[in-house]
């Protein structure tokens, strides 16, 4: 057992899309990240996504021209196979949930990012 102190972690970051592991659960990586700008369209075919915004304010984008705009304490889950992209306009923080190995890019074709411990 330890304890994670997020906003520690955020500030060790100084790169957008980069989501770094703080923890382990249940075969799932803990991780944050730094967001701006907007993320491509993208979708997981075998897991939900989870969005935790920490700090600023997100919008998550559906294929289908429905969006949700959370802001900080605020959460959603993308269900998997529904096409997506979360954006910020200015720089947000995020808490997220993923099966280990699961790219974050989901569909996408951009490189996933690294997922490496922080």
């Amino acid at each position: 057992m330890d304890k994670v102190n997020l906003a520690a972690k955020l500030a060790r970051i100084d790169t957008h899309w980069d989501p770094r592991v703080v923890a382990r659960y249940n075969d799932n990586d803990v991780m944050v990240v730094k967001v701006a700008g907007a993320f491509p369209f993208h979708k997981h075919d075998t897991t939900d996504d989870f969005f935790l915004v920490l700090s600023g304010t997100v919008t998550i984008d559906g294929e289908d021209g429905h969006s949700v705009t959370l802001g900080p304490g605020e959460l959603c889950v993308v269900p998997r196979g529904a096409v997506h992209r979360p954006r910020a306009e200015t720089e947000a923080t995020l808490l997220l949930i993923e099966p280990v190995g699961e790219p974050n890019t989901g569909d996408s074709g951009q490189p996933a990012a690294a997922k490496t411990p922080i």
